[in-house]
């Protein structure tokens, strides 16, 4: 059906023609057609609506109402009860005396703008006007990826979002835990140590909800070996010399004995790795094992050693001591009677 079909008289067609040369106008402005001199004209406050929701558009009529219709823009969207659109989220829901209502459903961006009730009256022509906006929760749409970098390196974070009304942006490391590091899109660490590494998290935020993204830095770091630590062991007994490192990557560790290398199960001698610490360990301690253990870690960055001494603890100095001093005891028991004379 055409326009002119729907409206019988030619008159009542040139007003509907009109409408479709609209000038469209910012929003909570009037919107006024070419024949503004014969029209009445009016605006209803904007309606703010989130993503995804339902909106209604509401227009009084009038007993004296002929002909009514709901326009988009330039476009119609009902024509009285006849849809125009062929959208299936617009629907009628009231058409009387009364009012004249539509639905949209799930509205979107492109649903935002002007909308146009057109009413032909005995009299004249009016119009309603009123503008959508429509708020989107913000989504985090450009993030950088999970990087790992070695220390002392430059690193910038990038985190983009869109939304509206247009979300804020901040970052903060998360692990460890510190205070607010960033309130831009871009978060720069030049020089970066191994204090900086950790969980960084990026949160968009506006009137509607908040989004939260995290990225990942590892730091790189050559190792550094804690200073070794002496140990004194019993002939015949199980002795134990442990190398602790710290290091990112993973180190990789090496024992010496002097200058010869040891390995994993040779000698009566276990080498046992597990994450940041080895343990050199003696099942069976023996006079040749005595000595000077070098233990050495080593990742693609470099390397760090730390030096051990395995000495010879006397098995009978405890009880020794025990004989000694109950020695004492006896010899004060002896000598009492006689000290006490004098």
């Amino acid at each position: 059906m055409g326009i002119c079909g729907y409206f019988t008289v030619s008159w009542k067609c040139l007003v509907v023609l009109s409408f479709r040369l609209l000038f469209l106008v910012p929003a909570g402005l009037p919107v006024h057609s070419q024949g503004e001199s014969q029209t009445d004209s009016k605006v209803m406050d904007n309606i703010t609506v989130r993503q995804g929701e339902n909106v209604f558009l509401r227009c009084a009529q009038g007993d004296i109402v002929t002909h009514t219709a709901w326009l988009n823009r330039s476009s119609i969207l009902y024509a009285g009860e006849d849809k125009w659109s062929v959208d299936p989220r617009v629907s009628l829901v009231t058409l009387n005396q009364e009012e004249f209502t539509i639905k949209i459903e799930d509205v979107d961006m492109t649903d935002e703008g002007p909308y146009i009730c057109a009413v032909q009256t005995s009299s004249r022509p009016r119009t309603t006007s009123v503008h959508i906006l429509v708020q989107v929760p913000p989504t985090i749409i450009n993030l950088s990826k999970d990087i790992v970098v070695n220390e002392g390196s430059n690193v910038t974070l990038m985190c983009q979002a869109s939304g509206k009304p247009e979300p804020s942006l901040t970052w903060k490391l998360l692990s460890p835990s510190v205070d607010l590091v960033s309130e831009d899109e871009y978060l720069d660490i030049p020089s970066i140590s191994r204090q900086r590494a950790g969980t960084y998290e990026c949160t968009a935020i506006n009137d509607i909800a908040t989004d939260v993204q995290t990225v990942e830095i590892t730091v790189n770091y050559a190792p550094s070996v804690s200073e070794g630590r002496d140990v004194g062991v019993t002939l015949g007994q199980r002795g134990v010399l442990e190398c602790e490192v710290d290091a990112v990557p993973k180190a990789d560790f090496e024992w010496y004995r002097d200058e010869r290398r040891i390995f994993n199960g040779l000698d009566g001698m276990e080498i046992e790795d597990a994450g940041q610490l080895s343990k050199l360990t003696f099942l069976n301690i023996s006079e040749a094992d005595y000595g000077n253990y070098t233990c050495i870690a080593i990742n693609k960055l470099g390397s760090s050693n730390a030096s051990f001494v395995l000495y010879v603890q006397d098995g009978n100095s405890g009880s020794m001591g025990t004989h000694v001093h109950t020695y004492t005891c006896l010899l004060l028991v002896t000598l009492l009677p006689f000290l006490l004379r004098f």
